[in-house]
């Protein structure tokens, strides 16, 4: 999708569009990018601000209302204001509701001149389709939070992002996707990502939306330059419970936490 920054009504309008189109296809777990109500290259904290709203706001309950009589989940950012606080937050709503709201805990560039970084741990959903931990964009380069998630439950890991372009090999996939590739395979997780489309204010995004099985493997992906698009992809999360990496080892059981903690002796 491709948000426009300061365009809160444009912006609920391409939401409720994508709710709607995925219930239309039947989907299950619905990803939308980070920020996706607000924008996101914002001129300073008070342009944020005004498009900033609070976990009671009415759009909550209209999504659910959408959502009601199916098990749909659907996982979107937001711009949230709390108080004198400012962040960058995600929802995780269902029929019956907000079942989470997660503050973005690692800011990146100029994010940190304007929302203020949350201070809790991302949080796990149990779901009719798995049980589904959240990050967004920047958190998922710390291999510690998706790591919290697997050793917690996850299942699924929703990524919401906002990836800029930068430099890479054309060979490869840009280093996020790879992050996301490698946080699925040492956690045995499944991991969805999506990425936003268009320009903003001069600044253009990988259009990387990306779902990673629990080996690590992308099943599915945005074609290079689809533009708004849709990705989807039948898998199982209930797989990702098994840990197993041979007949002998197991990603979570071979962990040896003691010894992380350690000094690295120098020679």
């Amino acid at each position: 999708m491709a948000p426009v920054v300061g365009d809160l009504t444009g912006n609920l309008s391409l939401l409720t569009t994508a709710v709607q189109r995925a219930l239309d296809d039947r989907v299950d777990v619905l990803v939308l990018p980070e920020l996706v109500t607000s924008g996101y290259v914002f001129r300073d904290r008070a342009e944020a601000e005004r498009v900033a709203v609070t976990v009671e706001d009415p759009l909550f309950a209209r999504l659910a209302e959408a959502l009601a009589g199916t098990t749909t989940v659907v996982v979107f950012g937001f711009a949230e204001r709390d108080g004198a606080r400012l962040h960058n937050s995600v929802a995780v709503v269902q029929s019956d509701g907000v079942r989470a709201v997660y503050r973005k805990t690692h800011l990146w560039d100029r994010e940190t001149l304007v929302f203020d970084p949350g201070e809790d741990a991302p949080p796990l959903v149990d779901t009719p389709h798995g049980r589904i931990g959240v990050l967004v964009c920047y958190d998922m380069e710390f291999p510690e939070m998706p790591r919290m998630l697997a050793l917690a439950g996850a299942d699924l890991v929703v990524v919401p992002t906002n990836w800029p372009v930068g430099a890479h090999p054309e060979r490869d996939r840009v280093a996020e996707v790879i992050a996301a590739q490698a946080a699925a395979r040492t956690n045995g997780v499944f991991i969805a990502c999506c990425d936003r489309s268009g320009t903003e204010r001069g600044q253009d995004w990988n259009e990387a939306s990306v779902v990673v099985d629990q080996f690590g493997w992308v099943v599915a992906e945005a074609a290079p330059g689809a533009g708004t698009t849709a990705v989807t992809v039948d898998v199982f999360p209930a797989l990702a419970r098994d840990k197993s990496t041979s007949p002998h080892n197991d990603w979570l059981r071979d962990r040896r936490p003691a010894l992380y903690e350690r000094e690295v002796p120098r020679a």
